[in-house]
């Protein structure tokens, strides 16, 4: 809900604190504000001004030179590029000195040979969002009303001068969806009283019920509907205030008649609607439930197909509306209206929320009937409206009104001890603290001895049991007053469970290791669900049901395409090095009626220099051994580095030659490598390597105890070799074989060159070998050395025909 502050002062008196100090006790009292935004967004020296002269630029056929009139000795020459600037306009303008948003200063200035003495400004450039913008001027300037005062500031006129405060409101508060709402929250805090806003009727003598009769066939969807008639209005542009406190409301200007009855909206809480009496051809409404497979065509458009419980306002044959949700396009109001009816009616929140859903609808009006509004504002906002629809339309309000009534209202009592409110909040309020807080709510009460009786107002409906009235009487009591104590009680010491320890220090290494966190959509396309999957990706994605967009219609199976959106969009924005990794939910199908399963992933994207020093001139970039050695990292402090292997894979969307698959206890569970090329152009990234694993599979690894043992106190001794073997064989393969043969004197075993030269036959290729011997106990002979030794060239000759190389 956007709060106009001066809008505001209207209803009560806020004894000159500013809007930033009214937002800090709004959000102390329990409502949040999530901010404050000054309109004027320090704008400057911008007046009304006259086009006395307006003639086509000598030199540029879409610019054009006025004579402008701002309230000084001489008019002002300034050259426009409006459309629609024409003379006698009265429009804002900028003069030499001003200041615009964005610390845009104007000066004076030549434009194709002709002097420019200021600007006519649109109201884009004056800050106002576009959606907010009247349709006849979201191109081109704005135009003052014919009686603006020339050199009177544009600022004042426009209502930039303005606060608006943005509440975060709970479901329970929907009482603040309204100005009057609001202003019941800040008289409670405030200590002050209300000022309703007055309606002054003149009703003519002709009668609404000689032009309309309502029938309601839906009692139990619609308990309350009111209509009535304003005859020979004229459709025009509504006043200059009520355009700027809808926009300052967040509400885009249409016309008058439509802008009274979102002003009303705003206003009171009580969503209305304006419907054209002469396109009704009809003098009854009939309130029903829809004929299944009914089609309305609703005010945006579109042609909506109803089902047997959506509720339709019709003129007795044909739906003109659907009620809480949006009218029908068969009785809008447009420029040619000269009769209107007014509904305001009262519609059960479940009927309104059930049809809004149903056809993907939701509007102002919508959202109120959802969340329920106060039924005994309707009559009053009704007659609100259209005492304004005859004082700015120049309408005639007819007498009376035709209704259906069968709403019974009960009266809600709630009671509440000051022992239990002191019991729940730990304070020592009195008696006379807490009458005084409702007295400050405007709910009527009475007290026996502590215990008060309070008859809750049909605006607060949230107000149902004590510990209701207990949270009231604790926040305007001032949480922060509340002391802070200790449980008194035996309590459990909290700890981690022993995954979300483990999560958080595979968080805390890949952070040291030079990774941020991304957090992505766990929603996404079609093209994108199944990319990457570890599994499930043969199978058909999750769909949602009700899917905001087709970009986000399915869950995913893999981390990795949003994380590489993330990548591409941080290269575009020229951020070279990149390094990211988020720790997530994919979503693996099970049975088209059964829910997914979650799987808990780790996925990590690189790309640019992982070392980029420029004054040592050393840099050394990103690849398949760096996003390795993150990995290695990751399962040494898991305590799994024995347990893992990597082995040579191909994978859809992956280098072919670069990735490989990552084995635990020989089940695999996840891959690393470098993205295919041609998937880095689509995304138009770098060179970039990724890793995906399934941290479920490796967190309920079984980790040996760890396991000491004391320094070697005797030598050790080094053979190096060199084998000559087949380009196909795989490193890690003849690294287990020289393990396994070496017995338990061999320690180490390390690859450390490869060699693929002019000097090396065809089909071959040179794998070198440095293994480390040693016996704790003991000093090793040479004889012991070389007959192990000899043991694990044997083994690699047998296995994999190698050779030493000479």
């Amino acid at each position: 809900m956007f709060v106009s502050y001066k809008w505001l002062q209207e209803y009560v008196d806020l004894n000159g604190i500013t809007a930033s100090e009214l937002a800090d006790k709004i959000t102390k009292s329990g409502i949040e504000v999530e901010g404050v935004e000054v309109l004027n967004k320090g704008i400057s020296g911008v007046v009304v001004g006259y086009v006395q002269e307006r003639e086509k630029h000598p030199q540029a056929d879409k610019l054009s030179k006025c004579l402008v009139d701002v309230g000084e000795d001489e008019p002002l020459q300034i050259i426009c590029g409006a459309k629609n600037v024409a003379q006698g306009q009265k429009v804002a303008v900028a003069k030499i000195g001003a200041v615009l948003p964005g610390n845009f200063k104007i000066k004076k200035a030549k434009l194709r040979g002709e002097v420019s003495q200021g600007m006519i400004c649109s109201l884009q450039e004056l800050g106002i969002e576009s959606k907010l913008i009247a349709k006849e001027y979201s191109e081109g300037i704005f135009v003052f009303p014919n009686d603006a005062e020339v050199g009177a500031d544009a600022l004042e006129l426009l209502n930039l001068h303005d606060e608006v405060l943005e509440l975060g409101l709970t479901p329970n508060r929907a009482d603040c969806l309204n100005m009057l709402g609001v202003a019941y929250e800040v008289a409670a805090i405030l200590g002050q009283e209300v000022k309703r806003p007055s309606v002054e009727l003149h009703e003519v003598e002709e009668k609404t019920s000689d032009y309309i009769r309502v029938t309601v066939n839906a009692p139990e969807q619609n308990p309350l509907y009111i209509a009535k008639m304003v005859k020979n209005v004229k459709v025009a542009p509504s006043p200059i205030w009520m355009q700027t406190r809808l926009m300052a409301a967040g509400v885009r200007p249409i016309n008058n008649v439509v802008d009274i009855t979102n002003y009303i909206l705003m206003e009171y809480g009580q969503p209305l609607h304006a419907f054209d009496y002469d396109k009704l051809n009809s003098k009854e409404i009939v309130v029903r439930l829809a004929e299944e497979g009914e089609t309305i065509e609703t005010l945006d458009g579109s042609e909506r197909t109803l089902q047997g419980d959506h509720l339709v306002i019709t003129n007795g044959k044909k739906a003109v509306a659907v009620a809480g949700v949006m009218g029908g396009a068969n009785s809008e109001v447009d420029a040619d209206t000269t009769n209107v009816l007014i509904e305001s009616a009262y519609f059960t929140g479940a009927t309104v929320r059930k049809a809004s859903k149903d056809l993907g609808l939701r509007s102002e009006s919508s959202a109120r009937f959802e969340k329920g509004i106060d039924p005994t504002r309707t009559f009053e906002a009704m007659q609100h409206a259209a005492a304004l629809m005859a004082k700015y339309a120049g309408g005639e309000a007819l007498e009376g009104v035709a209704e259906v009534d069968n709403l019974r209202l009960e009266q809600t009592t709630v009671s509440v001890s000051i022992e239990k409110i002191n019991s729940v909040l730990g304070t020592e309020i009195t008696a006379q603290e807490t009458a005084t807080i409702f007295h400050n709510l405007k709910f009527p009460y009475t007290e026996v001895e502590g215990t008060f009786q309070v008859n809750v107002p049909k605006r607060r409906p949230d107000i149902t049991i004590s510990e209701d009235l207990v949270e009231e009487v604790g926040r305007l009591y001032g949480y922060d007053r509340i002391p802070a104590t200790l449980p008194v009680a035996e309590t459990t010491r909290g700890r981690l469970t022993e995954n979300q320890a483990k999560r958080r220090k595979v968080r805390r290494y890949l952070e040291g290791a030079g990774l941020y966190e991304a957090v992505t959509y766990s929603l996404t396309n079609i093209a994108k669900a199944a990319q990457f999957a570890l599994q499930g990706g043969d199978k058909e994605p999750v769909r949602l049901a009700l899917p905001m967009s087709e970009d986000r219609s399915q869950l995913r199976l893999s981390l990795l395409p949003h994380l590489l959106d993330a990548v591409a969009y941080n290269t575009n924005r020229n951020v070279e090095n990149v390094a990211l990794y988020e720790i997530g939910s994919v979503f693996v199908p099970t049975s088209e009626q059964d829910l997914p399963r979650e799987h808990q992933h780790l996925a990590g994207a690189m790309t640019g220099f992982t070392l980029h020093h420029p004054w040592q001139g050393e840099k050394k970039a990103v690849d398949f051994y760096v996003i390795k050695g993150v990995l290695d990292g990751v399962f040494e402090l898991l305590g799994v580095t024995d347990k893992v292997e990597y082995k040579a894979a191909n994978r859809d969307g992956m280098h072919p030659g670069r990735t490989a698959s990552i084995l635990l206890e020989g089940e695999e569970i996840g891959f690393v490598g470098q993205v295919h090329p041609e998937l880095q152009k689509q995304l138009d990234i770098k060179e970039t390597y990724v890793f995906e694993l399934s941290l479920a599979k490796l967190f309920q690894a079984n980790i040996e105890e760890v396991q000491y043992t004391s320094i070697p106190r005797f030598p050790s001794m080094t053979r190096d070799m060199a084998l000559v073997v087949d380009k196909a064989a795989v490193a890690g393969e003849i690294r287990s074989t020289i393990i396994e043969a070496g017995g338990e004197l061999l320690k180490e075993v390390t690859l450390f060159d490869l060699y693929e030269g002019e000097k090396m036959e065809e089909g071959k290729k040179s794998l070198a070998f440095s293994l480390r011997y040693f016996d704790p106990e003991r000093t090793l002979t040479d004889e012991e050395v070389t007959a192990a030794h000899n043991n694990v060239l044997q083994a690699v000759e047998e296995k994999f025909g190698a050779a030493l190389r000479k």
